[in-house]
């Protein structure tokens, strides 16, 4: 890829946090939501919750994982930010009907809001949750 573009999806250049033992970068804000607690940490969440539904495998997914990082950072307090892994907890993704991934799905008072399929550039799912935030 090109670096404008990279810079672009990634924004400042930096090293990568190699995680903890769970892989969670240290201090990361954003929650690992599964099947089997979906629907309380997500659905009955009192804030709005972008949910990046993704794979280990998935080369576009680990595109988007910084940036869904950063944007729980940027974020904090306002809105959760989760990840879901398709492969160990795929009844929700077919409940939700994802076909491809990454897709990220933003929900508000239990109900999905924003749907982005693919990778985007942080500015564009920024904008996304700022109208999530702005929506009554």
């Amino acid at each position: 890829m090109a670096k404008g573009l990279m810079e672009t999806l990634f924004g400042k250049k930096g090293e990568v946090d190699q995680g903890n033992a769970e892989g969670e970068p240290e201090g990361s804000p954003v929650l690992h939501v599964t099947d089997a607690d979906f629907e309380e940490r997500v659905l009955r969440a009192a804030l709005p919750v972008l949910v990046d539904f993704w794979a280990e495998w998935c080369m576009p997914c680990r595109m988007v994982g910084p940036i869904v990082e950063e944007l729980a950072h940027d974020y904090e307090g306002r809105v959760l930010v989760a990840k879901l892994d398709t492969d160990e907890s795929p009844g929700v993704p077919t409940h939700y009907g994802i076909m491809g991934i990454p897709t990220l799905i933003a929900f508000k008072d239990g109900h999905e809001v924003k749907r982005v399929v693919g990778v985007r550039p942080k500015p564009a799912l920024a904008q996304m949750l700022d109208r999530v935030l702005d929506s009554h």
